[in-house]
């Protein structure tokens, strides 16, 4: 985490003793090092401090939550669930082994009814049984390796060959009605699971993509945080549905919070959420009703919040529900940036073109560093004044008090 600036010596002088004060009482808080804007030196941190990151949802949407001393029939494993969220390989390796351990299993009854039935003495085998006039419960079976093969006969329904069931065992009848119900029963969950896995929506989740930064700029007099999504698919989302939740770790006076979800009203950007053409930013207004109303920059760098955000939508070509999660902490919120225009049209293809390597950049914007109350407060104390005549600049806040006036593009800029 950084400051970034143009003349920090500058910065000082123009904005007072408090505003160097601050931004000092911030560098101790947090280990940071202040770099020149366009300087190519890398950001250092302390060698022997590890850097840790305390976040519920991972940028992947996957939940670094782990559950300790379940009860034996809560922690019962859901076997479906196991075999769907299983990598291809290991779920063709378990249906391998399934079939295999079925047809051993079944194999080694068989086996044994045949032996205890005397069907492996040497007068009884195969070649000498008819001149004994012995009838064996299966026919043409050798020893182990014949019980097999006749196991998968059965087991897959392919028909007999030379082998064959008589009626002089009971068990072997008996034998082979719960094979055929057991090979039904697993040849039916199999293609259950296989079905299950190429038609669940992850797949399709991995092409919707959120931007890696949040950003908090100024729109309409209103501090507004955003995000910004797109599609790399040509196939349509519809009926798109965002929700964001702020999960606060601590709070102002130090105390820990676990599990504690603020949620956040969402606006979509210049077009309809129903409709996902375009790559375009979600915002959220910071007004009397945000939980980051009395947030400011300098409150974002000391805080231990994390922002989760949700995108919910169907799937066009397949009518199924598509889920993907993402969350942003606070060095991962820019404070005094905007994104980049990434569409432009092209007028020798007449159309649209959509430039993704644009999709993570940002520009850094006048954007005040106080909180939204503060604010608030600076416009409604002064909004009788004429600002154009003592003023150049058009985005001004208060910061601390109305007398000492900080601007986000002059001054230090807050961004991880």
């Amino acid at each position: 985490m950084a400051f970034y600036y143009d003349d920090f010596n500058s910065f000082i002088k123009a904005n007072g003793k408090k505003t160097a004060d601050i931004i000092q009482e911030v560098a101790k808080a947090v280990p940071i090092t202040y770099t020149p804007l366009h300087s190519s030196a890398p950001r250092r941190f302390p060698s022997n401090r590890k850097r840790t990151t305390h976040r519920i949802v991972s940028k992947t949407g996957l939940f670094n939550i782990e559950k300790w001393k379940q009860h034996k029939y809560h922690a019962f494993p859901d076997i479906v669930s196991i075999f769907i969220e299983a990598r291809w390989r290991w779920t063709l390796v378990y249906c391998f082994l399934t079939y295999m351990s079925t047809w051993l299993i079944f194999a080694g009854i068989w086996w044994l009814i045949l032996f205890y039935h005397g069907d492996f003495e040497d007068d009884h085998l195969p070649h000498s049984s008819n001149s004994t006039a012995w009838t064996p419960c299966v026919r043409e079976i050798y020893g182990f390796t014949s019980t097999f093969l006749f196991s998968i006969e059965i087991h897959t329904t392919i028909g007999y060959g030379t082998r064959s069931l008589t009626l002089e065992c009971p068990s072997a009848m008996f034998t082979m009605c719960m094979e055929g119900i057991v090979g039904t029963i697993m040849q039916s969950f199999i293609i259950g699971i296989v079905f299950a896995k190429l038609t669940r929506p992850k797949g399709r989740a991995q092409t919707l993509m959120f931007s890696k930064n949040a950003l908090i700029n100024q729109r309409d007099r209103h501090l507004c945080l955003m995000f910004r999504v797109g599609n790399i698919r040509k196939s349509r989302i519809i009926s798109v549905n965002f929700q964001a939740y702020l999960l606060r770790h601590q709070t102002r006076q130090g105390d820990l919070l676990n599990g504690r979800q603020l949620k956040l009203d969402l606006l979509v950007d210049a077009c309809n959420d129903n409709i996902f053409m375009f790559p375009f930013s979600v915002l959220h207004r910071i007004d009397e009703n945000s939980p980051l109303y009395f947030v400011s920059a300098e409150d974002l760098l000391r805080s231990k919040l994390e922002i989760l955000v949700v995108l919910e939508g169907t799937i066009e070509s397949t009518g199924q529900p598509v889920q993907l999660l993402s969350s942003y902490i606070n060095k991962e919120i820019l404070w005094g940036h905007r994104f980049v225009n990434m569409i432009k049209f092209r007028h020798d293809k007449q159309g649209y073109e959509i430039d993704y390597s644009k999709f993570d950049e940002t520009i850094q914007v006048n954007t005040p560093l106080c909180a939204a109350s503060q604010l608030h407060e600076f416009y409604m104390d002064n909004i009788r004044y004429n600002y154009s005549k003592n003023s150049t600049h058009k985005h001004i806040c208060c910061c601390g008090s109305c007398k000492n006036l900080v601007y986000a593009q002059d001054g230090p800029a807050l961004y991880s």
